[in-house]
């Protein structure tokens, strides 16, 4: 089975249509931002608009602070904010807001894509937990 994989990911319009089949097929929120202090976003999937309410085309060049709000717990995002300018890894929960203004458990996880040891974008998959 790997060689199979191989062959396809050493295609890039393969490798492409593989990571694009996956994106929009997730149960889970897939969320692509850039790799700019901003961190803009460049990418939600249909996951993300089902989770947020966002529309995935009015999201974009926005920022993922958008679904912070009151309850949104800063030592969290202080912990996503150090990972971010370390380069690491971040896992969390918080309470974010959908676009309603609704409250809800939001479970994530943000990496870095990196070229070589550059960081060129930041993925975050997200999932909704137990609604406040």
């Amino acid at each position: 089975m790997a060689t199979s994989l191989e062959k396809i990911l050493n295609s890039s319009e393969s490798a492409l249509t593989l990571l694009q089949v996956l994106a929009e097929n997730s149960f889970d929120s897939i969320l692509v931002t850039d790799a700019s202090a901003a961190g803009k976003i460049i990418y939600a999937n249909k996951a993300f608009k089902k989770l947020t309410g966002h529309d995935q085309v009015e999201v974009l060049g926005q920022t993922p602070r958008i679904l912070q709000g009151q309850g949104t717990d800063k030592k969290v995002i202080d912990r996503l904010s150090e990972a971010l300018k370390t380069g690491g890894r971040f896992e969390g929960k918080a309470i974010n807001y959908k676009k309603d203004g609704t409250p809800f458990i939001m479970y994530w996880r943000v990496l870095p894509i990196k070229t070589g040891k550059k960081i060129t974008a930041w993925v975050a998959i997200q999932r909704e937990g137990t609604t406040v």
